[in-house]
């Protein structure tokens, strides 16, 4: 998106002449300019410039320093080194801050707090506020205030790059995909003799907050082909659908067919008043196709709740001047699930602070919809630390590999996440590269979903057209798994081993 990030290049040693091997990028965890306002994103671009500097600097001496002389096959004692070494960076960076915060403090002189004038009583007043109260009986509970951001350190997306490029050198240097080197250091004693390529979460409308409507609740409408079907087969369905859309927007629009704008994310920003409209677009266009929705294509909507937030009113803005609280948008959407059953996946439905409200909607709906956490998680290196902290209402998580996360960390988060039942999402960042290491990284990891956008822009399209090309490895050699049908986790801690899991 023409905004500076990091490639790392791993050379080798072979046959006594130093030969680059391979190239890796990884996301950012910047946000693009269309989801920040604009003084925010210039001050984020002299941050992302800071952290890109930082980073150039500890791969060019110290990582350097810190992985000559060791084999490209050694990932877990290089990652290991690479997590080592951004635990100093880290503590050094917090033991920084903390000495500049007590020096400001220092500085700082001791605030007068100022008299407070004296408020004359009229009765009045008085009263018209206390007959208010009465007539608007209790007031609603505040909900939870806003957890404090995860401290993002300058450079860290070094670690998380240089990991990656020596999982590539390492395949590379075997001459094996790197799909196939990663599902080996996964299952190392097992190796797999079939692997499945993840059913793709495909946006094919983004009708966020920022689109020109009313409608706020659905930053992505998300298009899944059914399982059963090879990915090349379900790629081309939604290829039709969202091309069978735009026929019909156009055929609808007075001013005849335009170039519709597209998001960073790749897909059609739309303009909605309704939470309906989008949805039945889609319906419609695959009724069109001869296609059922709920049988040949599902549906996943993402909410990105967190964004929606006012904090001076408490409440979700789900919709221009519709505002609900937690408990009201368990119930929107319970409701909209009841009348789109076509709609198997929630991705960020609520905030992470309201626990309850999550409790109560994956009570409600996990036999039949995915919940999954994606911005509402924390980091994947905080929940390795924290296991705990790892949202046990939520169906899975939406795995993204940015900043100091390693190979092996992904490889510690996947399993973590089924041994509590959990499904895993590999999906991208709104910063994303071209680097196509994503598509592979998901099927060496086996996940149920890939989460890449829509079908438009490079870094998303590169991405679509590696897991293609991974099916027709994987067919050639006889070693191509098939999607079973979607399967609702039950909740991880009422598991009861004895009795088959829902399906």
């Amino acid at each position: 998106m023409g905004q500076l990030s990091v490639q790392v290049d791993v050379y080798c040693t072979v046959k006594n002449e130093e030969k680059r091997v391979c190239t890796a990028a990884i996301s950012s965890h910047c946000e693009p300019p269309d989801v920040a306002f604009p003084e925010a994103y210039a001050c984020d671009d002299v941050r992302r410039s800071e952290a890109v500097r930082t980073a150039l600097q500890w791969i060019g001496e110290p990582l350097t320093e810190l992985l000559k002389d060791h084999q490209p096959d050694e990932q877990d004692r290089l990652d290991d080194l690479l997590s080592n070494f951004f635990t100093v960076q880290f503590a050094e960076e917090q033991e920084r801050l903390q000495k500049k915060k007590e020096q400001r403090s220092e500085e700082a002189p001791p605030a007068e707090s100022p008299a407070k004038p004296a408020v004359p009583s009229s009765g009045k007043k008085e009263k018209a506020a206390s007959g208010k109260a009465k007539k608007g009986n209790i007031s609603e509970k505040p909900i939870p205030p806003a957890e404090p951001q995860e401290p993002v350190l300058q450079g860290s997306v070094a670690v998380g790059s240089v990991s990656l490029a020596v999982a590539k050198a390492a395949a590379t240097l075997r001459s094996i995909p790197l799909y196939q080197h990663i599902a080996s250091l996964k299952h190392p004693q097992q190796p797999a003799s079939e692997l499945n390529i993840p059913l793709p979460m495909i946006t094919v409308i983004s009708c966020g907050k920022l689109s020109p409507g009313k409608l706020n609740l659905m930053k992505e409408v998300i298009a899944i082909p059914a399982p059963g079907l090879t990915f090349k087969q379900g790629f081309q369905m939604i290829r039709q659908l969202q091309a069978q859309m735009t026929k019909q927007l156009d055929a609808a629009s007075k001013a005849g067919p335009a170039s519709k704008p597209q998001s960073h994310l790749g897909s059609m920003v739309l303009s909605f008043d309704r939470m309906e409209q989008p949805l039945d677009l889609v319906m419609e266009a695959a009724k069109a196709l001869e296609l059922t929705v709920g049988k040949d294509i599902h549906l996943a909507v993402n909410c990105a709740a967190h964004e929606l937030v006012d904090y001076q009113k408490g409440k979700y803005e789900i919709a221009n001047g519709t505002a609900k609280n937690p408990d009201e948008m368990v119930d929107v959407l319970v409701d909209l699930l009841n009348r789109y059953p076509a709609v198997i996946a929630l991705i960020d439905p609520l905030r992470r602070e309201d626990k309850e409200q999550w409790t109560s909607l994956y009570t409600a709906v996990q036999s039949k919809c995915y919940l999954f956490a994606e911005g509402t998680s924390k980091s994947i290196g905080f929940l390795l630390a924290e296991p705990d902290q790892i949202m046990s209402q939520a169906s899975g998580l939406v795995l993204r590999h940015t900043n100091e996360t390693t190979i092996s960390d992904l490889i510690h988060m996947t399993t973590k996440l089924k041994d509590r039942n959990q499904i895993h999402v590999l999906g991208t960042a709104d910063g994303e590269p071209c680097d196509d290491s994503l598509s592979d990284l998901a099927v060496g990891l086996g996940a149920r979903f890939v989460k890449l956008g829509g079908l438009c822009r490079g870094e998303r399209v590169t991405k679509y057209g590696r897991l293609l090309s991974i099916e027709e490895e994987l067919a050639r050699q006889g070693a191509l798994g098939l999607c079973t049908e979607h399967k609702f986790p039950e909740h991880f801690e009422e598991v009861d081993e004895s009795q088959p899991s829902a399906s």
